[in-house]
Formats: structure tokens, C-alpha cells, sequence
């Protein structure tokens, strides 16, 4: 190493992330972190906060640890930047982040098309029952196919969608390919010329959308206002031919009555890729009825989008470190 690079390497800053394993950042990705970081793990961290403290410019945040709480931001003097991967931030107090002189950002727009798939994903297993299929397939004691296998057409039928932003645009594109009839319920009405690209109706009232649907797709930011959005109520005027599909957060959904309705027929099904807790206790009666699909909260769990994701969090953590703007920082409304 020439003396030029040496010194480009040690005048790299220092970011705090939770760890490298199965748990937080893959060993795949650390390269894009370590082209512009030197990298310290949390556990390594609080051996000596003393030492590593002031040293640390930024938190790259991966499946919300390490947690931004008071007592690890005090110990950051130089902290620039939170940079979460993701677009929820429902975990931060950005107010009191923000308080401290430190930037937040996210991730928006280039989680979009993978967590999209997913819901199309968790809608057609679960219209077509594809993992009793899988299950009936690779029993030894399987002789014939049974009558219960059959499922609910996908073609042709309605699909609701709760916010149609950057991930509920994408899944209305995915669903015209099944000639779906696309209602959306949104806080703002989309243009036009948006509405008409994907053939999506508005209703201003989501019980109208809730009343209509064969399919209801969950895709809002989870806020005060989202909280327990789906309720008794709601699911009480959704068909009993409906599925429900949750891709955005777990507390928007009021589980209690989410399993009183798939116990009692209120509603046909429901497929879920978040929940809460994440993950839930194991003798949470979701887990044991047969109407419901549940996977991991795992959305945006492809390489490539791992990858775009931690590059985007790094290109907001370099430009906060820089005095740059910050290209997704998350400002107080």
C-alpha cells in the first residue's frame, strides 16, 4: 500500500452497525459498507464506549438495530447520521434524533418492486392454496388429490389497495397483468394521467373499497393514524369471500379481530408478511389457524435488493458525513 492510499483508508469515518451475520448484514454486502466505512459492531462497540464513541459518524441501521435509543446516542459525540435500511421509521423518534443535530434517512423507492412482488406472491399462494399444495405433494401418505385444494380465481377479480404510494403503485401495475379490477384508497387522490397508466378507481371512502374487494392489500407507513387502521369493523364489511394481505406493518392490523374473523368466516383468509411481535409468540392462535399464510417479514429479502438497499444507505450516510445534502433524508412534517 502506497503511502496515498494509507492515508485514504485511515481517513475513512467510522460507522456502528449491528453485526455482520444471518441477523444483520450479510457477509455479501459488507463490501459496499467497507468501501467508504470503517465498520465497528455494536458488541464490539460497548466494550469500550469510551473509546470508539467519539470516533462514530454514522448508524447504518439494519432491521432496526442498532437501536437509536438515548443511551447509545449520548455516547456519539461526532454522530451525523441515522441511516435506516428501509422506508418504515416507525422505530426512530426522529424528533429527538433530529434534536441532537443528527440527519435521518431512509431507503424509499428501491425496496418498491420487491416488496410488490411479495404481495403478489402472498395473494396467489394464498387464492390457490400453494403451500397446503406443496404440503399434500410431498406427503408419504398422499394417494389422491383432495376437493379441498380448490381455490379462488385470481383473473378477473377486485383488488382494494390502502396506499398507493411508490410499493401500492407497483403491486396496481403487477395486478392489470391478472386483468384485476383495481379500487384504491389513498390520504391524497393520485393524477390522473396515474390512475388511468394502471386502471385504478378511487374510493374516498375506504368502506366502499373494504365492501368491494375480493383481495385487500395493506401498504401504508405505519403513524398514529394507521394504527389498528383494520378493525373489528372493517373486516366486519369485507366479504366473506375476501383475503386479506398485510405488507406494511403488523400494528395496522388489529390481530384480535383479525383472528376472530378468519375463526368465524367473516372474512376467507388472510396472507401476512408482518405481524406483531415479529416473530410472534409461538402459542399466538394466527400460527395454528388454517386460513392464514405468514412469512417473515421478509419483503424485500432478495440479493439485489439487499444490495441497492445498503448502497442507498450508505450514499445517504457519505453525503451526511460530508455536509451534503442527504438525498432521502427523513424531515420533521
Amino acid at each position: 500500500m502506497n503511502i496515498g492510499t494509507q492515508t485514504m483508508a485511515e481517513d475513512k469515518p467510522w460507522a456502528l452497525i449491528s453485526e455482520v451475520s444471518e441477523q444483520g448484514f450479510i457477509e455479501e454486502i459488507t463490501d459496499i459498507i467497507k468501501q467508504h466505512f470503517h465498520i465497528i459492531c455494536l458488541r464490539d462497540f460497548l466494550q469500550n464506549p469510551q473509546q470508539h464513541g467519539p470516533k462514530i459518524q454514522a448508524i447504518l441501521m439494519w432491521n432496526t438495530y442498532p437501536a437509536a435509543e438515548p443511551s447509545l446516542l449520548s455516547s456519539l459525540p461526532s454522530l451525523k447520521v441515522v441511516a435506516n435500511g428501509g422506508v418504515g421509521i416507525d422505530h426512530l423518534d426522529v424528533p429527538y434524533i433530529t434534536s441532537l443535530g443528527v440527519k435521518v434517512a431512509n431507503t424509499p423507492g428501491v425496496v418498491s418492486d420487491a416488496t410488490a412482488d411479495m404481495a403478489m406472491g402472498l395473494l396467489l399462494a394464498s387464492a390457490r392454496k400453494i403451500v397446503e399444495g406443496h404440503q399434500i405433494a410431498v406427503d408419504p401418505k398422499t394417494t389422491s388429490i383432495p376437493q379441498s385444494l380448490m381455490g379462488v380465481e385470481v383473473t378477473g377479480s377486485t383488488l382494494g389497495i390502502i396506499g398507493l404510494g411508490h410499493i401500492g403503485y407497483k403491486i396496481a401495475q403487477r395486478s392489470k397483468g391478472f386483468d384485476m379490477k383495481i379500487l384504491y384508497h389513498n390520504r391524497h387522490r393520485r393524477s390522473v394521467e396515474d390512475e388511468q397508466s394502471v386502471g385504478a378507481s378511487y374510493c374516498e371512502n375506504m368502506d366502499d373499497l373494504l365492501r368491494e374487494s375480493d383481495f385487500v392489500v395493506l401498504v401504508v407507513n405505519l403513524s398514529p393514524e394507521t394504527k389498528g387502521l383494520i378493525s373489528h369493523r372493517e373486516l366486519s364489511l369485507m366479504k366473506p369471500t375476501a383475503t386479506l394481505i398485510n405488507v406494511s406493518r403488523g400494528l395496522v392490523v388489529d390481530q384480535d379481530a383479525l383472528v376472530k374473523a378468519l375463526r368465524s368466516g367473516e372474512i376467507r383468509a388472510a396472507a401476512l408478511d408482518v405481524t406483531h411481535p415479529e416473530p410472534l409468540p409461538r402459542d399466538h392462535p394466527l400460527l395454528s389457524l388454517p386460513n392464514v399464510l405468514i412469512t417473515p417479514h421478509v419483503g424485500t429479502y432478495t440479493y439485489a435488493t439487499t444490495r441497492r438497499m445498503v448502497q442507498c444507505m450508505v450514499d445517504n450516510a457519505v453525503a451526511a458525513v460530508n455536509g451534503l445534502p442527504v438525498p432521502n433524508e427523513v424531515k420533521l412534517k
